[in-house]
């Protein structure tokens, strides 16, 4: 039941979980929260509807990627139940089978109407298929197969070319003529300019017989001059209509430019909510995680991981202090956090893990008493529970470290000289194990 969709109930593709929850299909989270005014998790109401909370309402910024199930989704084992196919593998290599299956029952792409097999669409376009083209060897036409023998017979009576009177030899239907005469303008140039010369030759062996010019060269001179007329006058039309035709190309390119440039922008300002929304999932999540780790009783328990490295950057001078999370001595109280430098700070330098107590700015110190005068216990828990290492103090009242802060936080105040260095370390005590050490403050709110 893990890997099915809360909506859909078929396995889950790119998973999303819920804070309720639940776990649904990327594109199924999407079609619920467009298609319904505040949706409800279909599965929380089906659980327990009396118990129906906030967590339950559905939107795809309070959804998380569940990264875990879909790497466990991708390596469930599955076989093909297409018949007769025999492949067997996992989930992430089955939809590239279902594109190769030779098993798989696909429509021919020409568009006839027959279902076949992959493997056999090869045999049915060579052997069935009504629709399967072939090449007119004359005319260069595409035809059906069916059609080929009918085209054949009949290819002799294509019209000519209207440039067949200066030597093009060109045949076909009225539509090929169309298309020929406006990608062959070139080659009809050189037609023309060959006949020109043809002509002009023509016209000075006339000049040069002006004497014996009988009435039927004269008839046969004009004629050739009124055809050179009508092929030029042709000409000029097309050249006229393919200017228009690229005016027309340049302008539709001026708005498909304008349209890409908007499409363009549009992106830029997607982009931008996305990342808008990427940080403000990334700030919820932070906060998220501090309301799960704060204390409101005065009482907290750090838990530090990593003591070797870190205590080496300590040494090294990389790392000066480490901060815990904020905690709180009551739900509106006073807001706290405590520092160590595992290396240990001003008298304990080198020699002692120094503990301090730091007081921070907080949401209600307006309605506190000032300055802070609650006791103060420091613990470094033996994780063994023999022997736990404990001081405490008084707050000076004095003291800036106590007064109502003015800033993020106040001066640091505890124990610079709060463990020495070799028993944190000593094989005697738990202090640390596995690389792990607890330090608990508990603070007297009585």
């Amino acid at each position: 039941q893990k890997y099915l969709c809360s909506n859909c109930n078929n396995i889950l593709k790119k998973a999303l979980q819920t804070l309720c929850g639940h776990r649904y299909c990327s594109a199924c989270l999407t079609w619920i929260v467009r298609n319904n005014k505040n949706a409800i998790c279909q599965k929380c109401k089906e659980e327990d509807p009396n118990t129906l909370g906030e967590e339950s309402l559905l939107a795809e910024e309070r959804a998380f990627g569940d990264a875990a199930i879909n790497k466990e989704i991708s390596e469930l084992r599955v076989h093909c139940v297409t018949f007769g196919c025999s492949w067997s593998g996992i989930m992430k290599d089955f939809e590239e089978h279902q594109s190769l299956c030779e098993y798989a029952l696909i429509p021919c792409h020409t568009g006839c109407g027959h279902v076949v097999m992959r493997r056999k669409l090869a045999d049915h376009l060579e052997n069935g298929c009504v629709n399967n083209v072939t090449v007119c060897q004359q005319c260069q036409c595409i035809l059906a197969s069916s059609q080929y023998q009918s085209h054949s017979t009949s290819s002799a009576n294509r019209d000519g070319c209207r440039f067949s009177e200066v030597g093009c030899a060109f045949r076909g239907s009225k539509e090929k003529i169309k298309e020929h005469e406006k990608s062959a303008l070139g080659a009809h140039m050189l037609l023309l300019l060959q006949h020109m010369r043809q002509l002009k030759g023509t016209l000075c062996s006339a000049a040069r017989a002006a004497q014996s010019f009988t009435p039927q060269s004269e008839l046969n001179l004009e004629n050739k001059l009124h055809v050179f007329e009508n092929i030029v006058a042709v000409l000029n039309k097309e050249v006229e209509s393919s200017h228009l035709e690229i005016l027309a190309f340049r302008r539709q390119s001026e708005l498909d430019q304008n349209l890409i440039r908007g499409l363009e922008l549009k992106i830029a300002e997607l982009h931008r909510c996305l990342t808008q929304k990427d940080a403000g999932l990334s700030s919820l999540h932070k906060s998220l995680l501090f309301s799960e780790q704060a204390s409101y009783d005065g009482i907290f328990l750090w838990k530090i991981t990593d003591i070797g490295r870190k205590l080496q950057d300590s040494v090294a001078g990389r790392t000066v202090g480490l901060y815990s999370p904020a905690f709180y001595t009551a739900k509106y109280g006073y807001k706290v956090c405590l520092r160590v430098y595992l290396n240990g700070d001003g008298t304990g330098k080198g020699t002692h893990m120094s503990l301090f107590f730091v007081v921070m700015k907080g949401d209600y110190d307006a309605l506190l008493p000032w300055p802070f005068r609650h006791k103060v216990t420091f613990m470094l828990l033996d994780q063994n529970n023999r022997e736990h290492v404990i001081d405490a103090f008084r707050p000076d009242l004095t003291s800036a470290s106590f007064q109502r802060p003015v800033s993020d936080m106040n001066v640091a105040s505890g124990c610079p000289m709060f463990l020495p260095l070799s028993k944190l370390q000593s094989p005697k005590h738990a202090y640390v194990k596995e690389d792990t050490l607890f330090l608990k403050c508990i603070i007297e709110t009585n």
